[in-house]
């Protein structure tokens, strides 16, 4: 086993963040979703769970030599640099997790010239940013809201356009930023604003595992994991690999899964009887519920993708032009199960295959999962 992978806790052994771990799976298989918020007390494992999928992370193309990772398949995403290029080898990358450091420059984020190679040599060589990184991986940022707001601002317009451009010392350069973004943040230390928080397209609060049990397994897990790496790994090897391999089959079937117009118009009342600013909550909602029936291996969007799709959307969204705060989880059960039971759509429970044991180690979402599936 790799060293560096062996200091990795694994993502099979995280329990008790049923809700998480959909959010996040569904952003690794289809990155459109577009990124996911997690904002949780200290001590709740926010950033072990972030870098726990390290080892389950699909494999991916890029062109060979490029510095941007541009894909060889996808001729109209090519950076500036790649357009001039007479061909275009492919090569595998494994996806990757890119992190944000928390003392970051906008040169160092967006990308600069080298001006040593500049001085010496005149010539002028372009330095990839962070943003140019993370194209095809993971951007990681902890502690988004302690990052300054004009970074913030540079990473949600790439996170939205999947491009951004450098332009230093006359020199214009333009590339994909196709990433999954994930933030993570303690709200004791500080909010983000409203107009930032919207352009997150999910959001999961985490909260205390308060069941005994989970907590006793959590305990043994993280001594496992410290006195005996080998043994921990070893334990965990088969629900790994079983997650990698789903989300490369949630991947192929995600192009033949389809939602029934009856859905599309409950989740379209709902979001307007909850006064939702704009329609991006509607379009991310219907993205991650094709996604969560993909990982369930469907090609028909239920019910029950619906209603965890629209909690993991819309609990951090202001309403209203802002006069109104976001929706509990409650109100968006109500309203959605109302608009569902109007339009005859039965109320199905959405689970993620239990071929990654997910949900047997959250009993608490479990219960919550079923209580929506009730009218």
């Amino acid at each position: 086993m790799n060293i560096f992978q062996n200091r990795r806790f694994l993502f099979s052994a995280i329990l008790g963040q049923d809700k998480l771990k959909y959010a996040y799976l569904a952003n690794i298989v289809n990155p459109r979703i577009g990124g996911l918020l997690i904002s949780g007390p200290k001590g709740t494992g926010k950033s072990t769970i972030v870098h726990s999928v390290e080892s389950i992370l699909p494999e991916g193309k890029a062109v060979d030599g490029c510095i941007f990772n541009c894909h060889p398949e996808r001729p109209q995403d090519f950076c500036s640099l790649c357009r001039e290029r007479p061909d275009h080898p492919a090569a595998t990358r494994k996806m990757r997790i890119i992190n944000l450091p928390l003392s970051c420059t906008e040169d160092r984020l967006i990308g600069s010239i080298d001006i040593e190679k500049l001085l010496k040599t005149g010539q002028k060589v372009i330095l990839p940013g962070i943003l140019g990184q993370a194209n095809g991986n993971i951007l990681y940022v902890d502690e988004v809201n302690l990052l300054p707001d004009h970074l913030v601002d540079d990473i949600l317009d790439a996170a939205s356009t999947h491009w951004n451009t450098i332009e230093r010392e006359g020199i214009s350069v333009s590339h994909p930023a196709d990433f999954v973004l994930v933030g993570t943040m303690n709200p004791e230390e500080g909010d983000l604003r409203p107009q930032i928080l919207d352009r997150f397209p999910l959001c999961v609060k985490i909260e205390t595992i308060k069941d005994p049990a989970i907590r006793s397994q959590v305990v043994q897990n993280n001594l496992l994991f410290e006195n005996d790496r080998d043994a921990f790994h070893e334990k965990f090897a088969g629900q790994e690999a079983a997650t990698g391999k789903q989300i490369i089959a949630a991947r192929e079937l995600l192009p033949q899964v389809t939602v029934s117009p009856e859905l599309i118009d409950s989740v379209a009342a709902s979001c307007a009887a909850l006064k939702v600013d704009g329609q991006r909550p509607d379009i991310v909602i219907i993205k991650t519920a094709m996604t969560l029936a993909a990982l369930n291996g469907r090609s028909e969007v239920i019910s029950g993708d619906i209603l965890l799709a629209s909690e993991l959307t819309l609990i951090h969204r202001t309403r209203d032009g802002g006069l109104l705060e976001p929706p509990t989880t409650d109100e968006i059960m109500d309203n959605f199960n109302k608009n569902l039971s109007k339009n005859k759509e039965p109320l199905q429970k959405t689970m993620v295959k239990q071929k990654i044991e997910v949900a047997a180690a959250a009993p608490s979402d479990q219960q919550s999962i079923k209580k929506n599936s009730n009218p």
